[in-house]
């Protein structure tokens, strides 16, 4: 039976010295990824109604940074700022698991704005993170919360965890902040479902607000319950309505985070490669395409397919970029899948509408089976204008964690995207301050954002 006394011993005790270098790496790489996609969301719509909420809340600012502006805010503010930033462009990182594919990288922000109020060290951040993704990896592993219609819930746990630790919480303050941001943040799916709106991209900035705003209070003496998983009327009764218990590593659930290689919900990774490389292989021009039928798991039918709402006729930013039949469209018309191709003027043109309605989304037992066991597989079958078929089967796509990008990798998608916020030599510094973070402190990171 979990209870807040596992999360407390586990973030206690785990300290930078119990990582290896491989989790130290992946734990780098996660901040790196994060940062670049959080500069890249800078401007949009949703973000900037966050910043300007931020600066009514605190407007003489505070002791955070908030990133690639000049200005600062409280630390759950700023962990607020900076998660809408990572998250909204729907670019973030990924964990690949049965019942839910939660997103570790939404807890970058508390982390980070935790060790910077803290004043901590480079090597205590990296440990921030990784018990972050350890805490959000677990339990949505364990405790899956999509079918039963909560949302990404579990940033919660991550986002508390790392705030927790990086403010230097003793055992009981920690169990303390754990029962009560257990009992007090449980979201609904129906941020996700039908119309999804602009919340969409925003609602685990919410949540990692709340675990900073939660980990302060315990700090300074909050009680909590800290019965709150198996209490009367607790969290495993009305939230899970089960059992289960979690076992902690130490940290290495980061080894088994995806990153993004295109701009689009985590299911349509393997397709959009998978269906680019078969145009390309067969040399198809995507006008002369009469029909793309997709064979794939349950999840990705259910989420992007069309299982949760009509993922057909798209109608903003956030509605298409959890679309299969969408994403596919725009990125075989245009190329590319970046910030141009989510503009409401991309998203309703005749092309890619067309296009779209030619796809079929099918899901499949044997594909869910090797889903569940590890891949991300799509079995892709194209139907061009002279009635030939072009068929290619894929099982993961380039940044899965069975083909993790390089450091080479992942410093191109960050100068690519953050590039319209810092010139190369700034950006070439952030990358080197990252890949070196356990010989800096956190204010050497943040004050180069």
């Amino acid at each position: 039976m979990t209870t807040t006394a596992d999360f407390a011993e586990f973030i206690g005790s785990t300290e930078y010295e119990d990582l290896s270098e491989e989790v130290v790496d992946g734990i780098k790489k996660r901040i790196l990824d994060s940062i670049g996609i959080a500069l890249g969301s800078i401007g949009d719509e949703p973000v900037e109604i966050v910043r300007e909420t931020v600066r009514e809340l605190d407007p003489e600012g505070g002791a955070c940074d908030i990133w690639g502006a000049d200005e600062t805010a409280s630390p759950p503010e700023a962990a607020m700022m900076n998660t809408a930033l990572i998250r909204y462009l729907d670019y973030m990182d990924a964990l690949l698991l049965p019942g839910e594919t939660p997103h570790p990288s939404d807890n970058v922000g508390a982390a980070v704005a935790s060790a910077q109020y803290a004043g901590a060290s480079g090597k205590e951040l990296i440990t921030g993170v990784g018990i972050a993704y350890e805490a959000h990896g677990e339990m949505a592993a364990k405790a899956p919360g999509r079918d039963i219609g909560w949302d990404h819930i579990h940033v919660t746990f991550g986002s508390v965890a790392a705030a927790s630790k990086l403010m230097g919480l003793d055992y009981e303050q920690t169990r303390n902040a754990v029962g009560i941001a257990t009992a007090a943040y449980n979201p609904l799916r129906v941020t996700r479902t039908g119309e999804i709106s602009m919340w969409k991209g925003i609602a685990s900035a919410n949540l990692a607000r709340n675990a900073v705003y939660t980990a302060m209070l315990a700090k300074n003496g909050m009680e909590g319950p800290v019965d709150a998983f198996e209490g009367q009327k607790g969290w495993k009764e009305i939230v899970q309505e089960r059992d289960f218990q979690v076992e902690f590593t130490p940290c290495e659930r980061i080894l088994e985070v995806m990153t993004k290689k295109y701009m689009a919900g985590t299911h349509a990774q393997t397709a959009i490669e998978g269906l680019l490389e078969l145009l390309d292989r067969d040399g198809i021009d995507p006008h002369d395409i009469e029909g793309i039928h997709l064979e794939t798991y349950e999840s990705a039918k259910h989420v992007m397919g069309g299982g949760e709402g009509d993922r057909h006729v798209p109608k903003n930013r956030e509605q298409a970029d959890h679309s299969i039949p969408y994403t596919l469209a725009a990125a075989a018309l245009d190329g590319q899948l970046m910030k141009e191709q989510y503009t409401k003027e991309r998203i309703t043109r005749d092309d890619v509408r067309e296009l779209m309605g030619t796809m079929t989304v099918e899901g499949s037992p044997e594909l869910t089976e090797r889903f569940e066991a590890g891949e991300q597989p799509y079995n892709i079958t194209v139907t061009t204008a002279d009635g030939s078929e072009h068929r290619i089967e894929k099982t993961a796509f380039e940044g899965h964690p069975t083909n993790p990008m390089s450091w080479e990798q992942l410093e191109e998608k960050f100068h690519g995207i953050a590039k319209d916020v810092y010139p190369e030599a700034h950006r070439t510094e952030i990358i080197e301050t990252v890949k070196t973070l356990e010989d800096h402190e956190t204010s050497d990171l943040t004050a180069l954002l």
